[in-house]
Order: structure tokens, then C-alpha cells, then sequence
């Protein structure tokens, strides 16, 4: 695999009891881009983020990350490879604070254990960093805030928080602005543009203003195969996905 592309799948198939969710998908994510995955209801983009990330093991097909194969690793191993994901509902601690949250994961990206029991002077190591963190998602100030009384946008903000905490080499992000409203959605857009600077990002996503305003490849699945990729003013004009996509979703 060209030293270009992070990761690159070939074949990649999932059946269930006969059902074929994800079949031959190729796909390839070229290294500091950003690249969406788009595509109607049940077109399989979750379950191919499952299999990239390993929560599900592919029926047949190859997943390489950085020229390795990947395939038969479990969820744990790829993390600590550096694949990172975010999933489409957030996932917080809401009973600790905002910097707690953050803290906890920087804690974990050491390879050790979340250290609940561990004194507040040795923790403190991680502070420094942790509001460094919290200022780059626009979460300067909310430090002490329970993270569960945060409104949904801040929420999916440190989820990004924690998920950088990790320093992902590639970053997952799972319908990210998923039933936000507009302000949540623009602030989630531009946290996106601010953190995507050295990293490659791949994103599955529903809402066509922000995979136009974010991409720089997008593939569109339907009924689980890849119809078509390339930026968004070549899908935006392919009529295979005017068709199967684009005219059902901004009508």
C-alpha cells in the first residue's frame, strides 16, 4: 500500500444469516485528509464502521491500517494502534466533571488504568494538558461542570475532547452532528476544522451541508456497495446518486 493512504480495505464483505450488509467494499483514506462516508438509510455505513474498528468481524475481504493487516485484530488492539472512534450517540462519564472526563482518557492513553483511586496530587499531572484539550474543543470554562448536565452539543465537543486525549493517529467520528440543532452543528463543524490539522479523520455523516463543507473524498454506499467516490462537486453531479441518495435526502 502507497505510504499516502492510512487505510485501505479490499473485498470487505458482512453477512448476517444470509443478509449481505457490506459486500466488495474497497476503500482507501488518504493520510491528513478528511473522508466522509455517506449514503441513504441501511446503505451500511455503521456496519462498516464496526468492521474498520473491529466490533465486528468481516465475513471475508482485508483491512490494512499503515500496511498492516488488521483483519483478525480485536477492538483493544486497533485502539492502541491508533485508530480512535467516536460513536453516534456520546459517550461521557455524566457524574464527572468536564475535566475529569478528559483526564480519565489522557490517563488511559498512558496504558495504564483509569487510577479512580489514585491521589489528586498524582492526577494533576495530567491537568495542564487535559484544559489544553478542553480550550481546543471550546470548552474552556466548563472544567467543573458534571458532564452530564451539558447540552447536547458540548457533549459531542468532549467527546472530541477525550477522543483527541487518545492522539489518534486516524480519528472515527460517528454521525457527529447527529440531532443537533444548527448552532451545535456549526460549532461541532468548525471544532472539526480547528482539531483536523495533522490528523486524518474519517466520518460517517447524514447531514450533505457538512460532509461539503468538511470532505475531501466522499464515498457513497447503497445497499451496502460503493456507488460512487470522489469529491463533493463530482457526487454532487454523479446522477447514480442524485438517484439512490442526494434526491431522497434534500427534497
Amino acid at each position: 500500500m502507497s505510504g499516502d493512504f492510512v487505510l485501505e480495505t479490499e473485498g470487505l464483505t458482512k453477512e448476517f444469516h444470509g443478509f449481505v450488509a457490506v459486500k466488495d467494499v474497497a476503500l482507501t483514506v488518504r493520510r491528513g485528509t478528511v473522508h466522509a462516508i455517506i449514503g441513504p438509510n441501511g446503505a451500511g455505513k455503521t456496519t462498516c464502521f464496526n468492521l474498520l474498528t473491529k466490533f465486528l468481524q468481516p465475513t471475508r475481504g482485508v483491512i490494512r491500517y499503515e500496511g498492516r493487516d488488521i483483519t483478525a485484530l480485536k477492538p483493544a488492539e486497533v485502539a492502541r494502534l491508533g485508530i480512535v472512534r467516536s460513536f453516534q450517540i456520546s459517550a461521557v462519564f455524566p457524574h464527572l466533571t468536564v475535566l475529569e472526563n478528559v483526564r480519565v482518557a489522557l490517563q488511559r492513553a498512558r496504558g495504564g488504568s483509569y487510577d479512580f483511586w489514585r491521589s489528586e496530587s498524582l492526577l494533576s499531572r495530567y491537568e495542564d494538558r487535559a484544559r489544553a484539550l478542553l480550550a481546543d474543543v471550546g470548552l474552556d470554562g466548563y472544567e467543573n461542570v458534571p458532564a452530564g448536565l451539558l447540552p447536547y452539543g458540548r457533549k459531542r465537543a468532549l467527546e472530541i475532547a477525550t477522543t483527541l486525549a487518545l492522539e489518534p493517529k486516524l480519528m472515527l467520528l460517528d454521525e457527529p452532528t447527529a440531532g443537533m440543532t444548527h448552532e451545535d452543528v456549526d460549532r461541532v463543524v468548525a471544532l472539526i476544522r480547528r482539531v483536523r490539522a495533522g490528523r486524518t479523520i474519517l466520518l460517517v455523516e447524514h447531514n450533505l451541508k457538512v460532509v461539503a463543507g468538511l470532505s475531501d473524498t466522499i464515498t457513497v454506499l447503497t445497499r451496502g456497495q460503493v456507488l460512487a467516490e470522489g469529491d463533493y462537486a463530482a457526487i454532487s453531479a454523479n446522477p447514480e446518486v442524485k438517484t439512490a441518495y442526494l434526491g431522497t435526502e434534500e427534497g
